[in-house]
């Protein structure tokens, strides 16, 4: 383990050691692989959307007795339960609360009152600004590269320009650049653009801590930088993921023939998350409200958990879908969360160094 080498305004807003976060990936984010990241020094975040109420607070419980280190929850705003959830975080006094889509003014204000650092994720600049002035603490800007719900701009791109607006609108909070990242080059770069951390989610499902199948780990090990897709096809909204046989049939499905499996994997969501029908109407409608999903749209995306927890779970990749990055091209180890943040974390010291030797 390895002491502090670099401070940024993230880790000294978040109490960790060093400035990478673990994502919340839905099925992958479980408290072995939070309890790993945090025990090295990284900010770990559960993924609480593919998580029961019961299984949230179970997981918060398990990450709280295996560290004294600050970890973070994934939060869906949109859901119908979303106070609840936080009210947990409150009670055991997690340290961050970030969410897929930005909360509400009154949850950012709720949680902030009980020192509780939220970190919305956006994939805009003037989401970025919006979300500053609701009182976000910092973001999470994801570029195209990374995996999991995704947009068309590259980070080398979005990221200019969401710290220029946050600029522009005189707000300082951190911003955690996400999408490519891997390895201390890639922290060094985000660092000299003006980032204050980075984000890894491929790079974390790819350890030793990881809950995911070996054999699902050395199937991503095996792929290159070609062999991801962005497709629509999985929940009706453009989705980075491993181009399998699955993902080519859906490719190429109409609408009309997926409509039986998206029933049943929309039952089989159902039956998992133990929501009731009337819960699951007012998510969709909320769903519809948040990210002006068609009615269509809301239907596939009940596909998605069951899908990619069969892959990702289950490790069977002919019924599941495996969400990733880029980057999983670039990959060829499995470390543990130790080996893995001391390595980026020195190695992006080291490539400080070397750059500030070029300035006269």
């Amino acid at each position: 383990m390895i002491d502090q080498l670099i401070s940024t305004p993230f880790t000294e807003l978040t109490g960790v050691r060093h400035p990478v976060v673990q994502t919340g990936m839905g099925w992958v984010s479980g408290p072995r692989l939070v309890t790993g990241t945090a025990n090295a020094g990284g900010l770990g975040i559960l993924a609480s959307a593919t998580m029961t109420f019961e299984e949230l607070e179970k997981a918060i419980v398990e990450v709280k007795g295996r560290t004294d280190q600050p970890f973070g929850v994934n939060l869906r705003a949109d859901a119908a339960d979303a106070p609840a959830r936080c009210q947990l975080l409150i009670e055991y006094g997690v340290k961050v609360a970030s969410f897929a889509l930005a909360p509400k003014p009154e949850l950012i204000a709720k949680l902030k009152e009980h020192d509780i650092v939220v970190m919305p994720s956006i994939g805009a600049a003037k989401h970025a600004v919006k979300v500053a002035s609701w009182g976000a603490d910092a973001v999470m800007v994801q570029g195209g590269e990374g995996g999991g719900h995704t947009g068309p701009v590259p980070t080398t791109l979005l990221l200019p320009t969401v710290l220029d607006a946050l600029r522009n609108a005189q707000s300082d909070i951190p911003v955690v650049a996400a999408g490519g990242f891997f390895d201390g080059r890639g922290l060094a770069a985000a660092l000299s653009y003006g980032a204050a951390g980075v984000g890894m989610g491929t790079r974390f499902l790819l350890t030793q801590d990881s809950a995911v199948p070996d054999a699902v780990k050395q199937l991503y090990l095996e792929r290159g930088l070609t062999d991801t897709v962005v497709t629509a096809k999985v929940d009706g909204m453009p989705h980075r993921m491993l181009r399998t046989d699955l993902v080519e049939q859906l490719e190429g499905t109409s609408a009309i023939k997926r409509m039986g499996p998206t029933m049943r994997r929309t039952l089989e969501f159902k039956k998992d998350s133990g929501m009731s029908w009337a819960a699951l109407l007012k998510d969709g409608r909320a769903m519809k409200k948040a990210q002006g999903r068609t009615l269509g749209q809301m239907a596939l995306a009940a596909n998605t958990p069951t899908m990619l927890k069969a892959g990702l779970v289950e490790g069977d990749t002919d019924a599941g879908v495996l969400a990733s990055g880029q980057v999983v091209g670039l990959i060829d180890d499995l470390p543990t969360c130790q080996e893995l943040i001391d390595r980026i974390v020195t190695g992006a010291a080291e490539e400080l160094r070397r750059a500030a030797s070029y300035v006269l």
